[in-house]
């Protein structure tokens, strides 16, 4: 088995999931097969957001590992800091906003 990190680049992407801004995305290359799709390192850059979106097919954990902002979930909300862990579940939708100074840098990873 070989093994799998994230890259070192950080590739530019705008506009994710038709929130506002930029963010870095460290992604690592998964094996077709398997139940992860995305694991994922991100910085979204301050006053960046990641858009509000439904996982019907899947579903997703956003591991915080430092900054500051707001997660979004199903018609709530609450503060997304240092150490926070969220969890998506099938048929849930939630969104992430960067409300600090500083890139919001998270964890995401995407499982069927």
């Amino acid at each position: 088995m070989s093994l799998i990190k994230q890259s070192d680049t950080g590739k530019k992407a705008a506009n994710i999931r038709g929130g506002a801004g930029e963010a870095l995305i460290f992604a690592s290359s998964l094996p077709e097969e398997g139940p992860l799709s995305l694991a994922s390192r991100i910085e979204l850059a301050p006053g960046s957001s990641i858009g509000l979106h439904r996982h019907d097919e899947d579903e997703e954990i956003y591991a915080i590992v430092s900054g500051e902002g707001i997660y979004s979930y199903d018609g709530g909300e609450c503060e997304a800091l240092a150490g926070d862990i969220f969890t998506t579940k099938k048929g849930m939708s939630h969104a992430l906003k960067n409300t600090g100074k500083t890139p919001l840098v998270f964890f995401a990873v995407v499982a069927k």
